[in-house]
């Protein structure tokens, strides 16, 4: 009974326009003065919940993609993904997946991502002649590859919370994040050959490699932070401060196009989205502590428990709740509510805690993609000037790729953790 008022009086502040992490801090107040258990408490189990160094890895990891954005890095990296692959029919949807997996290297989020690409790549392929919910749609997919490519804010969260190894995590979300690249990119050719996009003129090997060598340096940020974790160099969380410094220099020696507005652009950026991110992070904390005072994992644990009788019949199961739960939340409300759940119940079965996290995380990355509460739809709707009904209507097929890729890392885990494994 308490849990279902608490679900009902959460849902109402959803609904009149309450920020999410606000709504849960409100109905978790309401919850620990009924209970007598008096609110100083409550504010010190939302101080415990951010008090964790693994989490300052976040907002580090947001500065490093807002300096890099702000040095003009997506301009580059556009131009040499258009080298690349903008001569196959239907370019510039190739050239824009392509786009989102070099930047997924540095943003490690996929609303960054739809965010610092999807203008750009939306203006260009409107100039060439695509339909505008071909160009939203294709950016908003390709932005879900940001959290798969370390360095990865998702997976950060979900290290933190399910005490796995946010390096093993980084090498794991590799090879189903190029899968998820390859599908899409398949999808555009075939959408292309029946609606004849056109296609650039190849520029040659010589224009590539040039783009290629200037292009180099920011490429080469995802092998700095994993080689620098698994060497034992850094921990996952100085790997991010190690990154904010190296997006520094290699603009200093390299770009050269970072100026001190900028800089303080990308400060006051990474400020906002950490804010709004530690305000979720500390409704979770309290909302959580009310959930398992009330045994509310136990009772999801049975539940699960009486449905599921192995571990494909489990992972089934979670991949349907949580694209159930995502088409109406927001992923990373689902991911630290959810996850300290399932995790205790994965192991159960014997999955591997990497398997489980990338098979998370890929649900959470489908889940910003369905209407109605998609917020990568919201986002690229924005940035490109696109209806979002048209937008919601028109991603509808973009989610067959991701959803094929899931039922390949469910049924072989190999594609998870084989990475991972070589590197122990």
């Amino acid at each position: 009974m308490i849990l279902a008022i608490i679900a009902l009086g959460w849902l109402f502040l959803v609904l009149v326009g309450v920020p999410i992490g606000i709504s849960m801090i409100l109905v978790s107040m309401g919850y620990f003065y009924w209970s007598g258990m008096g609110l100083a408490f409550a504010l010190s189990r939302m101080v415990d919940g951010l008090n964790s160094f693994p989490m300052l890895a976040v907002p580090l990891f947001i500065l490093a993609a807002a300096i890099l954005n702000g040095a003009g890095i997506t301009n580059l990296l556009f131009g040499f993904a258009r080298a690349a692959v903008g001569h196959i029919r239907g370019g510039l949807g190739h050239v824009n997946v392509l786009a989102s997996l070099f930047f997924s290297g540095m943003s490690g989020s996929a609303l960054a991502d739809a965010g610092g690409l999807g203008k750009m790549e939306i203006e260009a392929m409107r100039k060439a002649g695509y339909d505008e919910e071909f160009a939203g749609s294709v950016t908003a997919a390709s932005s879900m590859i940001g959290p798969l490519v370390p360095p990865s804010i998702t997976m950060v969260l979900y290290g933190v919370i399910s005490n796995t190894s946010i390096g093993q995590l980084f090498l794991g979300g590799v090879v189903p994040g190029v899968l998820c690249a390859f599908t899409l990119m398949v999808m555009v050719y075939i959408i292309a050959l029946r609606r004849d996009y056109p296609r650039d003129p190849w520029l040659g090997f010589k224009s590539l490699s040039v783009l290629f060598v200037r292009s180099f340096p920011a490429l080469f940020t995802p092998a700095v932070i994993v080689g620098g974790i698994f060497s034992g160099w850094f921990s996952p969380t100085e790997a991010a401060a190690v990154t904010v410094v190296y997006a520094i220099l290699i603009d200093l020696i390299f770009y050269r196009e970072l100026t001190w507005r900028r800089l303080w652009d990308a400060i006051y950026q990474t400020t906002t989205t950490s804010a709004s991110i530690a305000m979720i992070i500390a409704g979770v904390s309290l909302l959580g502590y009310v959930l398992a005072r009330e045994q509310a994992p136990q009772q999801i644990a049975a539940m699960f428990l009486s449905i599921a009788d192995g571990p494909i019949s489990f992972l089934i199961t979670v991949n349907l709740m949580i694209f159930a739960l995502g088409m109406f939340i927001e992923s990373l409300v689902i991911l630290l509510i959810v996850v300290p759940i399932l995790v205790p119940i994965a192991l159960g079965f014997g999955i591997d805690p990497v398997h489980f996290g990338i098979i998370v995380v890929l649900n959470l990355m489908i889940s910003i993609l369905t209407p109605p509460m998609g917020m990568a739809l919201f986002v690229v709707a924005q940035v490109g000037d696109i209806p979002y009904q048209k937008l919601a209507r028109a991603i509808l097929p973009w989610l067959i790729p991701p959803l094929v890729v899931l039922l390949l890392v469910c049924f072989f885990p190999v594609l998870a953790t084989g990475l991972p494994s070589l590197m122990q």
